[in-house]
């Protein structure tokens, strides 16, 4: 039984690169890799132990390097609840429910995925160390339709590039899933400060905005002349001023250059380390997000993460796309396979 698993931390390590993951919401909770002098540093924020992670009270771990599935819902529910959809999911105010479906849920008191102790069904060692997780949801866990077997496998697959590879499979009900990776970056350490120096190039060239309830409007705008225009490399202070909070949006990614079927989605780099983060993956969008709400997190080794300490790039089918019929589809039908990777490719420049 799931409740009888033991909650705990695995190492991957290629002699390189060092990545720590947890069976607790298949969570990422350190990775470590060379600067330009061959220096290792963990670049994900996260805690010391799993006791935060397990305790996680609103506010005490932000969800740092959990698997989640984003779903927006306008409050009318009215897609949903043709598909069999329970309206008691949880809400996040009268006008909308944000919810992170299956694994991540907004509010406390829900046990959304990244509440639960996975089963760990791989291990493997050697050059290309990896593991693989799986979960099984209920039909009307968390208010959401049917049976469903997720699986989400971490490689290791050269000295310093990670692979993620998540899959879902309904197995009785047409059911949305929309799986993505909730790890926070600094390429200069976790505790390192903020991120506005990193500079980013994002392969999107339109977003998805947002109504006043942050739930998409099902438009798709072009970022040129505006503060969200990171098709050139910019850092990411430059405009962030101009954008409310900070970064939070889903951007539109475009057909471009590909590597092992993947398409290019993002480029960070840090200029103190010189380390490189190049994202690549087989989502139709990609959620950039600069921490805008982490105050006074306690972190790993005594760090205290503040505003915009970190950078998350979750790429993702388009928010809210259960309303919004120009968007790419979300809902799985039964015995078919959902299925989103994810290349994480470090390097120095």
């Amino acid at each position: 039984m799931a409740s009888e698993r033991k909650p705990e931390i695995f190492e991957l390590n290629n002699g390189t690169m060092q990545v720590k993951i947890t069976n607790y919401g298949a969570t990422i909770t350190s990775l470590s890799v060379p600067d330009k002098d061959g220096n290792l540093a963990d670049v994900v924020l996260g805690c010391d132990s799993l006791e935060p992670y397990l305790r996680n009270q609103k506010g005490d771990v932000p969800y740092f390097g959990a698997l989640l599935v984003e779903l927006q819902i306008e409050s009318k529910m009215g897609s949903l609840l043709s598909m069999g959809l329970n309206t008691n999911c949880p809400s996040t105010s009268p006008q909308t429910v944000s919810t992170k479906l299956y694994i991540f849920l907004s509010l406390g008191g829900h046990k959304g995925f990244s509440k639960k102790v996975w089963e760990v069904v791989e291990r493997k060692e050697g050059k290309t160390p990896s593991i693989t997780f799986k979960y099984h949801s209920q039909d009307g866990e968390e208010g959401y339709p049917g049976d469903v077997s997720v699986t989400a496998t971490y490689t290791l697959t050269s000295s310093t590039t990670m692979r993620l590879d998540m899959e879902a499979v309904p197995e009785n009900k047409p059911t949305p899933i929309n799986l993505a990776q909730h790890t926070y970056w600094n390429l200069a350490g976790h505790s390192s400060g903020n991120i506005l120096d990193h500079s980013i190039q994002i392969w999107g060239s339109h977003i998805t905005p947002v109504d006043q309830n942050t739930v998409p409007t099902g438009e798709i705008t072009p970022v040129k002349a505006t503060p969200f225009d990171f098709t050139t490399e910019k850092k990411i202070g430059t405009s962030i001023h101009e954008v409310g909070l900070g970064y939070d949006h889903n951007y539109a990614l475009d057909c471009s250059e590909e590597k092992e079927g993947l398409k290019h989605a993002a480029k960070v780099k840090d200029p103190s380390s010189s380390r490189v983060l190049n994202l690549w993956t087989t989502a139709p969008g990609m959620q950039f997000y600069t921490a805008n709400y982490v105050n006074g997190v306690a972190g790993k080794d005594g760090a205290v993460y503040g505003k915009h300490s970190g950078l998350c790039l979750e790429t993702q089918g388009y928010p809210n796309a259960i309303n919004q019929p120009n968007f790419p589809s979300i809902v799985v039908q039964p015995g078919e396979k959902y299925q989103h990777t994810m290349l994480f490719e470090f390097s120095v420049e």
